[in-house]
């Protein structure tokens, strides 16, 4: 497999374009197909740090069903056909 050459920002928007491609598939044809629908939410809720002068808020959640993965899959198999 050759790596040099290849930018790793394009497999980063491949993975991401998958991701979000493969979740719009799994939550239209969860109702259909209910084994695209099953996932997981990952992440940390949010948490808010107040300093008196500057209010922060930090979080990340992420959904990723079965349907996501199968995009991820199929956008580094592109990824490496390039």
């Amino acid at each position: 497999m050759r790596t040099r050459g290849r930018n790793p920002w394009l497999l980063l928007l491949l993975i991401l374009v998958g991701l979000v491609i493969g979740g719009i598939i799994g939550d239209i044809f969860q109702v259909t197909f209910k084994w695209l629908g099953y996932g997981k939410s990952i992440g940390f809720k949010p948490v808010t740090i107040d300093l008196n002068v500057i209010r922060l808020t930090l979080g990340f959640m992420m959904s990723i069903n079965l349907a996501s993965v199968i995009g991820i899959i199929i956008s580094i198999l592109i990824f490496t056909r390039l």
